[in-house]
């Protein structure tokens, strides 16, 4: 059995085929959609996106948030910022949370501060997810 899958941002289709398996970094932590899964509307937070593929793949796409939308044989991501695991660089990654984490303690007020956050958040869940790809392999 099998499920269509649809990954989108602002810059276009991200990612399009079909799966056995999607798990989605939801709101309220990692969820699993298998075919025919229930009709699913839910928030998504920074993470991986991981899409097995009926030949046994898996193919990761980072999110930072957006919505995801499950119909019995389709899967919809809505994302604010997709990119592909493999056009990712960790270095950049690496210096993208710390430039974060130095916004962070640099900020003069609570809306810096809360703008701080969320992007060391986002930078922090990047790496993350390419770590844990990298010690896969």
């Amino acid at each position: 059995m099998k499920i269509h899958v649809d990954v989108v941002s602002a810059e276009g289709q991200i990612w399009t085929g079909s799966a056995t398996t999607v798990y989605a970094p939801a709101q309220m932590g990692e969820i699993g959609i298998l075919p025919r899964h229930a009709p699913l509307l839910t928030r998504l937070k920074p993470g991986n996106l991981r899409i097995e593929t009926e030949n046994g793949e898996q193919d990761n796409v980072f999110v930072s948030g957006g919505l995801l939308e499950v119909q019995p044989h389709l899967v919809t991501v809505m994302a604010d910022i997709a990119e592909r695991a493999d056009e990712l660089d960790e270095s950049e990654a690496q210096k993208a949370k710390e430039r974060a984490e130095e916004a962070v303690a640099s900020a003069e007020d609570q809306i810096d501060l809360a703008r701080a956050q969320a992007e060391l958040t986002e930078a922090a869940a990047r790496l993350d997810m390419l770590q844990k790809i990298r010690s896969r392999h």
